[in-house]
């Protein structure tokens, strides 16, 4: 006897699990795309030091490569969730600096403290330390010597940058297989009362 699937809901079906199979594949690229990201990030730390970027720079960015910068004038200050070197919880003060007629403007990173509001003596000059992520200038230079009232924030590093596509590929094709494995079952169940019905 030809077993006879219903064409609708098994189109549907493995619709879904070729979808779910594809986010799998996909995310195994962003791991390896990821992976390639933090091999780039690990050889930048190694890096000689260079002059912060005064054009607009494009991709990839100079992240955690060493940089000297200079503070012309402070245009404001803004602050960000963040550690110190111990690891406590508090506040990253960040300086907005303009830094010539050319360029993005430089984002310093003057330490960090429990209180907001600390850190507003900076007045500006040269600032050396490492360059790392900022969600509103894209990079910021974390200053090496913390500024004027404030404590060392922690050192930007790769290891806070999460890469887990791999344990996500396994989920979305795990889902695929349980998926599969159900409709089967479902099938098979069916089938099991047709013939109780029949017989």
């Amino acid at each position: 006897m030809i077993r006879r699937w219903p064409i609708i809901p098994t189109i549907l079906v493995a619709a879904a699990v070729a979808t779910m199979i594809a986010l799998s594949l996909w995310q195994l690229q962003r791991m390896r795309q990821k992976q390639a990201l933090l091999a780039t990030y690990a050889a930048a730390q190694n890096q000689p030091p260079i002059g912060w970027p005064t054009a607009p720079t494009g991709e990839p960015l100079p992240l955690y490569r060493s940089a000297t910068g200079n503070c012309l004038e402070v245009t404001g200050f803004r602050t960000s969730a963040g550690q110190n070197r111990s690891g406590e919880p508090g506040f990253l003060v960040i300086a907005d600096c303009r830094v010539g007629a050319e360029g993005p403007g430089l984002a310093v990173e003057l330490g960090w403290s429990k209180n907001p509001n600390a850190g507003r003596d900076y007045k500006g000059g040269l600032v050396s330390g490492v360059i790392a992520p900022d969600r509103i200038a894209r990079m910021r230079l974390v200053a090496a010597e913390p500024g004027p009232g404030l404590e060392a924030s922690a050192p930007p590093s790769t290891d806070t940058i999460p890469n887990n596509h791999l344990s996500y590929a396994i989920q979305w094709f795990l889902f695929a297989a349980i998926a599969a494995l159900i409709y089967v079952l479902a099938l098979r169940r069916r089938e099991a009362d047709q013939a109780k019905t029949n017989g």
